[in-house]
């Protein structure tokens, strides 16, 4: 059975009927499914305080996966085509909804898998349920780490594993120590002395701030954090504290997701606070999202923000012609997490196809866990797992079921109103487009 290879673009793949990676089309183009179907469930944020344009765009890339693999008639198990049917729960960005939608997943549509998963929180508050309920998960977007360190470790009171001793949760999103680690290293490079970090009173946002300041207190640079609670509005009060302290910080960080996010930066920008050239303002990875970025923060321009996925100059065939479906469908470049959600999905149908089965969780979970594909944003595989059990003195636990490899940079608008695409990217030194790792607002690269 042929994997994707990445130099073929996804309609190429359903086209090219050698290398569909489930099934073969039959000679006159039509697909005959069996009578049941492959069920997925796709956990995002579709209501607020959720991060509703996130939801939106993974729903669409979990749906746009199903259909172009059932294009390809389906995943076969047993020599019959089964259809890939999708069920999408909101999740509104609440742990306590994650777990109403999960609840519903497993016991009302028989979900045979999931994905998606855009706040870390959601992540945490489900994992243990759909572990313990033998359902094979790829979490396509939560960051805190211990959402895949559960293999190897307790979390909140939960055992490592579930009784059969498999553990079913995958993660192809970074955990918030790879994209901390990378900010972290660019300001220090820079030579930032005094930094203020803004993070969300969440299981993203404070273990996120915890690893960064540590990082940044290691290499002697002072740090003061600040608290917020999601769905906030008037951030006035907060930073005006900003705006009396007697240093003016080098660096404002925020560790804020979603909507939220863009309320704080333009507020932040509105008051002359950051971004100056005194300040550097970092925001969150929304900020990629430029049609959105510019309608809620037009005095946004030189804010720096991580930016997690396969850069658009590194954009493989696959990569072009996902991002084309998704610019006619929205009118903007995809995001990461689309991208990953995309994936995600093509991933758990290639587990179920050399699995040989739909219902059988720890043989799924087997086949994912030897995961070797070529898909929109690179090469996936998971190094660490019940087919590697030993982690190396020195290896994070968060590596268990972790994708190893996903691309995390800092970019840089420069220019008012300007895409995403013509953004610098300014960390790491060899991703660099403009030849710069910082541009001074006022100035051009």
């Amino acid at each position: 059975m042929k994997r994707l290879p990445l130099s073929i673009g996804v309609a190429a793949l359903i086209a090219m009927v050698v290398l569909l990676p489930f099934s073969a089309v039959q000679a006159d183009g039509h697909c005959e499914f069996a009578d049941d179907a492959v069920k997925i469930g796709g956990l995002v944020p579709l209501s607020a305080p959720g991060a509703v344009t996130g939801g939106i765009a993974m729903s669409w890339a979990i749906n746009r996966a199903a259909d172009d693999i059932n294009a390809g008639c389906g995943i076969e198990i047993d020599g019959a085509n089964y259809k890939v049917e999708i069920v999408i729960g909101d999740s509104e960005g609440s742990p306590e909804r994650g777990q109403a939608v999960v609840e519903r997943f497993i016991l009302e549509d028989e979900v045979h898998a999931v994905t998606g998963v855009y706040h870390s929180a959601v992540g945490l508050a489900t994992m243990g349920m759909l572990d313990e309920n033998g359902i094979p998960t790829v979490f396509s977007e939560p960051w805190n780490d211990n959402v895949s360190a559960n293999g190897i470790r307790e979390y909140d009171g939960r055992p490592p594993r579930n009784a059969d001793g498999v553990d079913h949760i995958f993660r192809i999103s970074p955990a918030s120590s790879m994209v901390g680690g990378v900010v972290v290293n660019w300001l220090i490079d820079l030579g930032v002395g005094n930094v203020v970090i803004i993070a969300e009173n969440t299981d993203y946002g404070q273990p996120a701030a915890a690893d960064e300041s540590a990082r940044f207190e290691a290499a002697g640079v002072t740090v003061t954090q600040l608290n917020v609670e999601l769905g906030t509005e008037d951030f006035v009060p907060i930073l005006s504290r900003i705006q009396a302290s007697a240093e003016t910080p080098d660096v404002i960080r925020v560790l804020v997701t979603g909507e939220t996010s863009f309320n704080l930066t333009q507020q932040m920008a509105e008051l002359g606070i950051a971004p100056t050239e005194e300040t550097i303002c970092v925001t969150n990875q929304v900020a990629f999202d430029s049609v959105q970025y510019w309608e809620n923060v037009p005095d946004g321009n030189y804010c720096a923000f991580n930016r997690v996925g396969i850069i658009p100059s590194l954009f493989s065939d696959a990569a072009v012609e996902l991002n084309a479906a998704y610019f006619e469908e929205f009118e903007k470049i995809v995001p990461s997490y689309a991208m990953a959600s995309y994936d995600a999905v093509w991933m758990i149908a290639d587990g179920i196809a050399r699995a040989g089965s739909m219902s059988d969780g720890a043989a799924i979970v087997a086949a994912i866990e030897t995961t070797d594909l070529d898909l929109s944003q690179g090469r996936y595989y998971f190094e660490y797992g019940n087919h590697n059990p030993e982690l190396p003195e020195g290896t994070p636990a968060f590596m268990w079921h972790q994708w190893a490899d996903p691309i995390v940079t800092v970019m840089q608008y420069f220019e008012q109103g300007q895409s995403s695409l013509d953004a610098a990217v300014i960390f790491p030194e060899v991703y660099q487009t403009h030849g710069s790792g910082y541009i001074v607002p006022g100035t051009s690269p």
